[in-house]
């Protein structure tokens, strides 16, 4: 019963910012970007009694995330910008963020984070 009242409280906060970017495709974007998947996330698992030491792992996956995910999302709006095809531009947001994965992973490596 849990799961099932996470889905619909976080599917209900999806299609909430959805409609509002609908009308306010700008003002919808500001606030899609703003991190509640991860501050939902994070209080998803501190309710279901997660310690203080994994909730801190997660915020450093997400910190780590953050700039591939940027580069994700410049990748999706050039692609969008030339006119390419929906799926495409995804396929091209995809590309830039596991390039740009790939890259931190070797700069981690290389500088022993």
């Amino acid at each position: 019963m849990y799961t099932v009242i996470k889905v619909v409280i976080s599917a209900c906060l999806i299609g909430a910012v959805t409609e509002l970017a609908r009308r306010f495709p700008l003002y919808g974007g500001i606030i899609a970007a703003l991190p509640l998947v991860s501050l939902l996330s994070l209080m998803w698992l501190k309710m279901q009694g997660q310690p203080s030491a994994q909730l801190q792992q997660f915020l450093l996956g997400v910190i780590i995330g953050l700039p591939a995910t940027i580069a994700l999302l410049v990748g999706v709006y050039v692609a969008l910008k030339y006119n390419l095809h929906i799926f495409l531009a995804f396929g091209a947001g995809l590309i830039c963020w596991g390039l740009f994965l790939g890259i931190q992973k070797w700069m981690m490596v290389w500088f022993k984070i």
